[in-house]
């Protein structure tokens, strides 16, 4: 490993055609006046001359650590296999765009527990967090264990003091859907989801708000095994629908393999649709329909409301990003 002293400021100042006090400034975390392309230049450099291991300690010991952490609820329902969830994954992918493009460092953490991430934010100095996937009241117990500023996906509570909400449109995402399934001539519809509160809720009760009457809703395993048995001991039950909203693009791709395998034409004997527009819609066949949210629009907003946040303390908000309907090949006219 290279040591402190063999690496000189001066070098990597000359390989790059800047100042020594550019790339001493980015080594202790002043970079406010210096554009996040150059930062990143220096951090690279120095990443690959062996300077990070010696600049961590002295990054972690300024104000400002240029550390953004996101912390993910490890739920049982992704058995194990957590950042490999296409919304999760998705996420993460557009967050690293976003805090890499700010001249930050992203952090990931799984983590049980909610208060795992005062930890994680306390050992590592962050600027901030972004949280997904926990429940409505940790996210005040977090907030008042901790001063730094966070961002929250999907969070569904009162807003409290210091926590910024960033939620998309469901609602208006179950409406586009039930519109769309209304007009194909779908009338016997279900929605399928693994339980029937906060943004699940709003996608049901937006898909009967559009298709103009309550559909069925069936609240589904979250164990893809024990799923399996659930679907095949209520096959007959499910060959009585015509359209089937899933609340997630996981769970509408799994389902439309289990009723293929069952002798389920899709979709000229029953339409499937999701929600997300993950990659995964374009990797079935047919390819799913689904309602899109823009996971880059909400990774900018994340970013720009925790710089907020740390210029204004006292600073709260709960945004609301609208969704659109995505059709694809697995949705189609019913046929009588």
């Amino acid at each position: 490993m290279w040591s402190e002293g063999k690496v000189r400021i001066v070098d990597i100042a000359e390989e790059l055609g800047v100042s020594t006090a550019t790339v001493s400034n980015v080594i202790h975390g002043k970079t406010k006046k210096i554009s996040a392309q150059t930062v990143r230049r220096v951090q690279e450099k120095l990443e690959e001359r062996g300077y990070i291991p010696n600049m961590a300690a002295t990054l972690l010991a300024q104000n400002d650590s240029r550390i953004i952490g996101v912390v993910i609820k490890n739920h049982e329902k992704y058995e194990g296999r957590l950042l490999m969830d296409p919304f999760v994954a998705s996420s993460l992918n557009d967050l690293s765009d976003e805090i890499e493009r700010g001249g930050y460092f992203m952090m990931v953490k799984k983590a049980k527990d909610i208060m795992e991430a005062a930890k994680f934010a306390s050992m590592w100095n962050m600027d901030g967090m972004v949280l997904l996937s926990f429940c409505a009241d940790e996210y005040q117990q977090l907030r008042d264990s901790i001063r730094i500023p966070f961002v929250v996906y999907d969070g569904y509570f009162e807003n409290g003091v210091r926590i910024c909400n960033l939620r998309i449109d469901d609602r208006d995402g179950g409406r586009q859907m039930g519109r769309h399934f209304r007009a194909l001539g779908h009338e016997r519809v279900l929605c399928a989801a693994d339980n029937r509160a906060c943004m699940d809720l709003e996608r049901y009760e937006g898909l009967c708000e559009g298709l103009g009457f309550r559909a069925d809703f069936l609240e589904i395993p979250m164990r893809k095994r024990e799923r399996e048995r659930f679907y095949r001991e209520r096959l007959a039950q499910l060959r009585r629908y015509t359209a089937v909203f899933a609340a997630s693009d996981y769970y509408a791709a799994d389902l439309m393999r289990f009723l293929q395998r069952a002798g389920v034409k899709v979709p000229e004997e029953m339409s499937i649709a999701g929600f997300d527009d993950a990659d995964l819609c374009e990797q079935v066949v047919p390819p799913l329909t689904s309602v899109r949210q823009d996971g880059r629009r909400r990774a900018e907003t994340a970013i720009r409301l925790l710089k907020r946040m740390k210029r204004e303390p006292g600073f709260s908000g709960d945004v609301l990003l609208p969704v659109r309907l995505v059709p694809r090949g697995s949705t189609g006219r019913l046929r009588h």
